[in-house]
This record gives structure tokens, sequence and C-alpha cells, in this order.
């Protein structure tokens, strides 16, 4: 979900909230999923850190064998 959901679901809940009622199902749901989305988006972003940690790491080592087998 894009970054404008997160400002209509957000305006939705602030202008449900000025008038007094509980906020739809609805918005709570697409609220909701944004912070999942985002949670998941972080979570993949620390594994690719990782990888390309681990990625490195090998290439230096098969540099450093390449090296030790000549």
């Amino acid at each position: 979900m894009n970054k404008i959901a997160v400002v209509f679901a957000a305006t939705g809940l602030l202008a449900l909230a000025a008038c007094g009622e509980k906020p739809a199902a609805e918005a709570n749901n697409a609220a909701n999923e944004v912070v999942i989305n985002e949670t998941e988006n972080a979570a993949n972003a620390i594994d690719n850190a990782a990888n390309a940690t681990d990625n490195a790491a090998n290439a230096t080592n098969n540099a450093a064998n390449a090296t030790n087998a000549m």
C-alpha cells in the first residue's frame, strides 16, 4: 500500500475521532495493513543487508582461496 493510502486512512480516522464516532473497521484495517507492510519491508531490508554482508564475506574468502592456491 502506498503512502497516500496512509494519509487517507489517517485523515479518515481523525475525522471520525473529531466527530466522536468509532472509526470504521475498514479504516482500522487499512491502517493496520500499512503498519504490517512497513514492518515486513523493514525486516526484508535487514535480511537484504545481511545477505549483502554474507556475499561480501564470501567474495573475500574466494579471493583469499584463490591467492592461497597460487
